[in-house]
């Protein structure tokens, strides 16, 4: 976890792929697609503030143009829907698949009653506990105790009337007790996403940063890779970047953003052959966007229907390869002033 591990590792790809084009950092419901990376803990700590350091030369620079354009058909409402349509049946493979094994039901949707919003404010900490510092905690600054820190909303007791209402979280418990996919199908939310070594834990500064920057979701590898290699950051959702957080929903978003990723690489052209620059003996070639929006490729319907891949159907067959889940935290939209 870090920018730093992340940089290393890209510098190595980089090295030892010559024509490596675009690189996808898959982590860990929905999922969350990078149109630029911000840097939030990067910057100048005074007595009494942080301040980060927002220059151009100090940004992440800009993404090529072929990652804008993949980028950008995803903006669409077109693209959008049908990349959320086939990223669900990909799901659904392969979680149909693990439930043939030892680890039936561990990528599963967690169900609705595991989406919990508490009110910015509303910490995590002990409610009846006369011997720690939690009795003295009532605002953003003041501290609560160690134990806190790693105890669950269950044996702190942390109050359910605190919890915001969503509009959204309703109609999935309804969908959910018409036994409706739906509310099982992940969601995709592109924009600008923040990237730090700190993992973000307080409500407060996660509503602050992200008015601020205009940030839709937190993660701590992105930055470390951005600059190295031309990079699409592709996070599943696992919490709301708060006190409360915990890892209770890290499979699922670790499945989701595997099924995203196995559908994204569908829609770049790896197929056409690197040529050699003169002189040099170097590789060089740019990946074009197969045009998957229209449905005129041989891998999707003529009529823009979300038919998956044969290879997307063969990947899901055998599973995705998790080498963890690695944590991704969401901003939720329309909650506190935010957007995604």
């Amino acid at each position: 976890m870090g920018k730093t591990n992340a940089a290393s590792a890209a510098a190595s790809m980089r090295s030892s792929y010559g024509g490596l084009q675009l690189a996808l950092l898959v982590g860990v419901m929905y999922i969350v697609i990078s149109k630029t990376v911000v840097q939030y803990d990067f910057g100048r700590q005074y007595p009494d503030k942080f301040v980060r350091k927002n220059t151009v030369e100090d940004n992440l620079g800009r993404p090529n143009k072929d990652v804008r354009n993949l980028v950008a058909l995803f903006e669409t409402d077109r693209g959008l829907d049908q990349l959320e349509q086939r990223t669900a049946r990909f799901l659904r493979q392969l979680q149909a698949n693990v439930a043939q094994t030892r680890r039936r039901g561990k990528y599963d949707y967690p169900g609705p009653a595991e989406d919990r919003l508490f009110e910015p404010a509303y910490r995590h900490k002990h409610r009846v506990s006369p011997t720690c510092s939690c009795r003295d905690c009532f605002s953003d600054v003041d501290p609560v105790c160690d134990e806190a820190l790693s105890s669950s909303c269950a044996d702190l007791g942390c109050d359910d009337e605190h919890l915001v209402a969503r509009e959204r979280l309703q109609a999935k418990r309804q969908s959910e007790h018409d036994d409706s996919d739906t509310a099982r199908q992940p969601a995709v939310h592109v924009g600008a996403v923040a990237s730090g070594d700190t993992v973000m834990k307080s409500a407060a500064d996660r509503d602050r940063f992200s008015r601020e920057a205009g940030v839709i979701a937190f993660e701590t590898e992105g930055a470390g890779v951005w600059d190295e290699v031309p990079c699409i950051v592709v996070k599943g959702v696992c919490d709301y970047a708060d006190s409360h957080k915990h890892k209770g929903r890290q499979n699922f978003a670790a499945a989701t953003a595997a099924a995203s990723k196995a559908i994204l690489e569908g829609y770049i052209r790896t197929d056409k052959a690197l040529k050699a620059s003169a002189g040099d003996g170097k590789c060089s070639s740019s990946p074009m966007l197969a045009n998957r929006a229209g449905g005129n490729e041989d891998t999707g319907s003529r009529n823009g229907s979300a038919a998956i891949p044969q290879q997307d159907q063969a990947n899901a067959a055998h599973g995705p390869v998790f080498h963890g889940p690695i944590s991704g935290q969401y901003v939720i939209p329309g909650i506190v002033n935010l957007t995604a």
